[in-house]
């Protein structure tokens, strides 16, 4: 495209399937939103559908899942029993809504719930034995885990010794054997049949799928007879946010799930996150990039340093007073967090640039807040382009390590295969993001076993990369116009990626160095119009040299995503750059 064969940062630039499509003779060019759908895989026949997605359009019947059926049965049980449940979920914003979710409807349906979220330093991911038992003898006869379990093979099994009933509602990948529960409900389950087509959904989509059932399960059973039944549907909102921060695919039933939650949320239904939207000086309706990038991020700030608890009683508190409280302090451990992660990537920043000689990025040390290392491990493989796995190593040389991949790359299914070789004490994950535990005299081992087993898969997906463009504009076609057309076609996120434009050619006016390494510009076209440019955390890349020191009689291409810019008395449109090629 435009003759870009290598970009600033090395890469071709190709057209995103939209060449084909102009060969089909009942292509429409004039049809923006088709083209996009089109060129992010939506069959033609499902053009309707995908341009309005709908819960009814997409939402299969939650029996086809394995075990959905025994889960929805047991909870039906415990709810007209008035047994007490737990509900024990990880400490990330999947892990929070989908607990949220779970309590809430247990709430409808006359039963008060038990939350539990493990403190990230001091239990680590996922159910332990003690916990699991704790609960059994606090009374708790049903135990509910959510967005963890599915590996959870000693701990359940204790669980089970001392009399608790468990239900796992996952989504992580899973081992041909299955950890002792009542029901395993996970997509990704080995032997799932159907189901499986449903892999990509969070832990809160699944947990959103076992309320159908047990709502089904309780109306087949008469208990509506005397009472409403709850609006599972007011739940989305919680489904969206767990979705999006979860950097679900967003194909197929999850586009409903952030369409119709976003529809949600906007309403403010929910006491806590209407709280949180406030806590993060939004003044409009969310969109999907806020669930991402300001309502994701201050949810996850409790579990990160040390108050994990507090994103779900955010999302299940009766109490505006309260929510404003929570929402408050989430904001306040967020910018710790930041502070936080901005240390332990300077560091690790200077072992990846020491260690180089690998396909794939491990760094682990002493002090390192094992809060922030899953951010960091996706800065690293922003920055490096590559795999990283990030590891805080404690006091007794036991580690504990995120990681995030690059697509075409499934960095779970060879954490797992490192786990069953004895390299690990734990680990598990899914295809772009992983966790680890394991000894720091295993570290060269793990990494020699991944590098032999990733290599060549890192090395073809590097070579298949190119930046991948949906349309030519020139500096004036960047545009609100253009951006609220371009937003009919989403939501967008991992799987149906944002719109991506080419702009120019432009000269740059003026340019500066903003905020943590960001580059601004001004830059200018030959239709005579002008837009502003910013190229974030570019500053000492190749990219944001060219912004910086091109000279005015050079003539630029940039690529990356229009965006609204409403700081102003009226929106603008600014281009977010993403790569840049010389036009001459």
């Amino acid at each position: 495209m435009l003759n870009v064969h290598r970009s600033i940062l090395g890469q071709p630039w190709r057209w995103r399937g939209l060449a084909a499509d102009a060969r089909d003779p009942g292509f429409a060019p004039d049809d923006l939103v088709t083209q996009l759908l089109l060129a992010r895989g939506c069959p033609r026949d499902a053009l309707d559908a995908h341009k309005a997605p709908s819960i009814r359009a997409f939402m299969p019947d939650p029996s086809i899942f394995r075990d959905m059926d025994k889960a929805a049965e047991r909870l039906a049980d415990a709810v007209q029993a008035r047994e007490q449940v737990a509900i024990f979920g990880d400490y990330d914003v999947d892990g929070a809504t989908s607990a949220a979710v779970m309590i809430l409807l247990l709430r409808d349906l006359g039963l008060e719930a038990r939350p539990y979220i493990p403190d990230r330093l001091m239990e680590g991911y996922g159910p332990s034995g003690e916990a699991l038992v704790r609960l059994k003898q606090e009374g708790a006869s049903l135990i509910v885990t959510v967005d963890c379990g599915a590996q959870a093979f000693d701990a359940l099994a204790m669980a089970s010794d001392a009399g608790a009933d468990v239900i796992v509602c996952d989504h992580h990948k899973c081992a041909a054997e299955l950890p002792v529960a009542v029901a395993v409900v996970n997509p990704n389950r080995l032997d799932e049949g159907e189901g499986a087509e449903h892999g990509h959904l969070a832990a809160v989509g699944m947990v959103f799928l076992l309320g159908a059932a047990l709502i089904r399960t309780l109306r087949r059973r008469g208990f509506f007879a005397s009472r409403p039944e709850p609006r599972l549907l007011d739940l989305l909102d919680l489904v969206a946010l767990g979705t999006v921060a979860d950097v679900a695919q967003l194909k197929g039933l999850n586009r409903a799930f952030v369409a119709q939650g976003l529809k949600v949320m906007a309403q403010r239904r929910n006491i806590g996150i209407a709280a949180l939207i406030e806590a993060s000086r939004l003044t409009r309706g969310p969109t999907c990039t806020d669930l991402g990038f300001a309502l994701g991020p201050r949810i996850n700030a409790g579990g990160r340093v040390g108050r994990s608890d507090l994103g779900v009683r955010l999302l299940t508190t009766r109490d505006p007073a309260e929510a404003r409280e929570i929402a408050a302090e989430l904001d306040l451990l967020n910018e710790e967090r930041r502070a936080i992660e901005t240390e332990v990537q300077q560091a690790a920043e200077s072992l990846c640039f020491a260690n180089t000689n690998r396909t794939l990025t491990i760094v682990a040390a002493r002090g390192w807040h094992a809060g922030v290392i899953g951010i960091v491990a996706g800065r690293l493989k922003e920055k490096l382009n590559r795999p990283a796995i990030v590891i805080a190593l404690d006091h007794q040389g036991i580690g504990k390590g995120s990681g995030r991949s690059i697509p075409g790359v499934d960095l779970g299914a060879a954490v797992l295969a490192a786990k069953d070789a004895g390299l690990l004490h734990a680990g598990g994950g899914h295809a772009m993001a992983c966790g680890v535990t394991i000894a720091e005299d295993r570290l060269d081992a793990f990494a020699e076993f991944l590098e032999a087993r990733l290599a060549n898969r890192i090395t073809q997906a590097l070579g298949e990369r190119a930046l991948l463009l949906d349309a030519v504009v020139a500096p004036g076609g960047v545009c609100p116009d253009l951006v609220t057309a371009m937003e009919a076609g989403g939501p967008y996120g991992m799987g149906w990626p944002a719109p991506r434009v080419a702009a120019g050619p432009l000269s740059v006016l003026k340019s500066d160095v903003v905020g943590n390494g960001h580059v601004r510009a001004i830059v200018s076209g030959d239709d005579g119009r002008s837009i502003k440019a910013v190229a974030f955390r570019q500053a000492e890349t190749e990219l944001g040299a060219a912004l910086l020191s091109a000279p005015r009689h050079r003539k630029l291409w940039l690529a990356g995503r229009a965006k609204i810019d409403d700081w102003g008395s009226r929106p603008a449109a600014e281009l977010h750059v993403e790569d840049a090629a010389w036009a001459d």
